[in-house]
């Protein structure tokens, strides 16, 4: 047995509370080590000498190296104590925090069991419900639409559609957005996260000048407000981003530490070598290499103060749904940790997403963010759908590898996405192949957590890394491209079934298909995907009364005439296939 493959970390991803008295525990094992059985003995701290009792535990997971064993406990003692007994090749071994022992004394279990101490009702951490069903649409202001005809357009400098450069205006702006929610509540969208909009001089506006203004160039307050009423009359949500590790050198805080160095108020508000700061020759921290946005000090107490009342007064006052947090790995754990608490009172439901592209646990333990834009799934749907570099069995391997970083309630709130205004289009990336990127938002629809759509994705919008990542969208084609936006249409209104707000999610490589399986409350929604160069084809791996969801070069096989009654799946190369099973048909 691998001995140096066996973890468990109690109180952490591989043992977290789900409810006031519900556990899941995991254990990680080797793959080479599949033959063995594993059993979870638990009881009550205070009774673990006593008596106890025993449950098998399953591999649920499987990565490129390691098998996850989990089980749910329901508790009725929230003080937990267990080892994981392991048999092997007829040889029993017990897993403590001694490690692996031939031999375990029950009766002096206290020196080294694991524990879960005591499950506190605020330590668990809440799902966001809403984003259990949630299909998010990114909107880049500029490029989106531009609603008002009157305002003052001095400011644009492209015309629309034409490829944009780092300082391209177009005059996309909230009017534009409010003019469009019907058509984005027909595409099945249900929540809107919008590319930062207050003060800026650029057209990203990623250097904030004034957090309490709305940018002109976008719109006033009040035409801000009417977008968050019209949306939520839509149905839809608005989630705001959050530029708090760096800001504008035309802030006036920094404005004022240029003017008068040390002696400034604000001087402590950024990181600065020397008694003034001087952009050329860089003496003091911004974000990237960029100058010309100086990083604020978040560990400064009054800082802190400043950015969280910025944060509480859009959702006290406007009623927002949430906060994309920009860099938010370069911020400090302790000033997010005080923004959760201050958010969460304002409102309970909004939700907080960091901007982490990496493993982001030390912010996903339930005391600073809600979940992260998970680049990580990006990545893995490029090796797949894009440069094929993963069969089934690798992307299997690697979606399960990314769900093991984190808590369940934590994957189900992930966004989940293809691209963004910080990559290359993904419709780019396939080769602008359509139905490459149909089957990628298959399975972004399938997948644990909360897709979110860049805008013009539904009308296949091309273009590399940014600006050209940042085209204008092209309402025309809404018109005339519709075969994609159609079938995006048709797998955003599968998000609403109980298998895939609730479900477990089973991942697999069969006959060289991707399968997705996720099981709830009865029903069940399984995704099969073959990028392949051959049609794939697999018997007996349906109920005949399957419904199909969503199919793209894809069919259900007719029942065979064995009595089984059973039906197969065809998918074609670059095809995919979303079908449905009812409670008799998974028992």
């Amino acid at each position: 047995m691998n001995e140096s493959a066996i973890l468990h970390i109690p109180d952490s991803q591989y043992c977290f509370a789900v409810g006031e008295k519900k556990l899941v525990i995991r254990l990680r094992m080797a793959k080479e080590d599949a033959d063995a059985s594993v059993t979870l003995i638990y009881a009550g701290k205070y009774q673990f000498q006593q008596s106890r009792e025993q449950i098998p535990m399953e591999i649920r997971y499987t990565d490129r190296l390691y098998h996850y064993y989990e089980t749910t406990l329901v508790l009725t003692d929230v003080r937990l104590a267990y080892v994981f007994c392991i048999r092997q090749q007829g040889t029993t071994y017990y897993f403590c925090e001694d490690g692996v022992v031939l031999q375990y004394d029950f009766a002096e279990g206290f020196y080294n069991f694991f524990q879960m101490p005591y499950i506190n009702r605020n330590d668990v951490l809440p799902t966001v419900k809403w984003m259990k069903s949630a299909v998010f649409y990114q909107i880049f202001v500029d490029r989106f639409f531009c609603g008002n005809t009157k305002k003052d357009r001095s400011y644009i400098n492209m015309e629309w559609g034409a490829l944009p450069t780092p300082k391209s205006f177009a005059g996309g702006d909230l009017c534009g957005i409010i003019e469009k929610l019907d058509y984005l509540k027909e595409l099945g969208i249900t929540a809107i996260y919008l590319t930062p909009i207050f003060r800026s001089i650029s057209n990203h506006k990623y250097d904030t000048m004034d957090y309490m203004q709305i940018d002109p160039q976008f719109g006033t307050k009040e035409e801000f407000g009417e977008l968050v009423r019209m949306a939520h009359a839509h149905g839809i949500r608005i989630v705001l981003d959050a530029v708090f590790n760096h800001c504008s050198m035309q802030m006036q805080q920094f404005c004022d530490v240029m003017e008068k160095g040390a002696e400034s108020l604000y001087y402590d508000w950024f990181l600065i070598d020397g008694a003034y700061p001087v952009p050329s020759r860089a003496n003091y921290e911004c974000f990237a290499e960029c100058t010309y946005m100086p990083k604020l000090d978040t560990a400064n107490p009054e800082v802190q103060e400043y950015l969280i009342g910025i944060a509480c007064y859009w959702i006290r006052e406007y009623g927002i749904d949430g906060w994309r947090l920009d860099v938010s790995d370069e911020v400090s754990h302790v000033f997010w940790r005080r923004f959760r608490e201050a958010v969460k009172k304002e409102k309970a439901d909004a939700v907080i997403i960091g901007e982490n592209w990496h493993d982001a646990y030390p912010y996903l333990r339930g005391d600073q963010y809600d979940s992260i834009m998970n680049y990580a799934f990006t990545k893995a749907c490029l090796d797949y759908f894009a440069r094929k570099t993963f069969d089934a069995k690798q992307m299997a391997e690697k979606l399960s590898s990314n769900l093991m970083r984190n808590m369940e309630p934590v994957n189900r709130m992930m966004l989940n996405l293809l691209d963004s205004h910080d990559t290359h289009r993904f419709y780019s990336e396939v080769g602008e192949n359509p139905d490459r990127l149909l089957a990628a938002l298959a399975l972004e629809m399938v997948f644990p957590g909360a897709p979110c759509i860049y805008y013009g994705t539904e009308i296949c919008t091309p273009g590399g890394y940014d600006p050209d990542s940042r085209r204008c969208f092209d309402w025309e084609k809404v018109h005339t491209d519709t075969d994609v936006r159609k079938k995006l249409t048709e797998l955003t209104h599968i998000r609403s079934c109980t298998a895939i707000t609730d479900g477990n999610v089973e991942l697999a490589a069969e006959n060289g298909m991707l399968c997705v399986r996720r099981k709830a409350g009865g029903e069940g929604v399984s995704l099969y995907i073959n990028m392949t160069e051959e049609q794939r084809r697999q018997e007996h791996c349906l109920k005949a009364d399957s419904k199909v969801l969503s199919a793209h070069r894809a069919s259900v096989l007719p029942a065979a005439g064995d009595g089984k009654m059973t039906c197969g799946v065809c998918v074609e190369p670059e095809g995919y296939l979303i079908v449905r099973e009812q409670r008799e048909a998974l028992d």
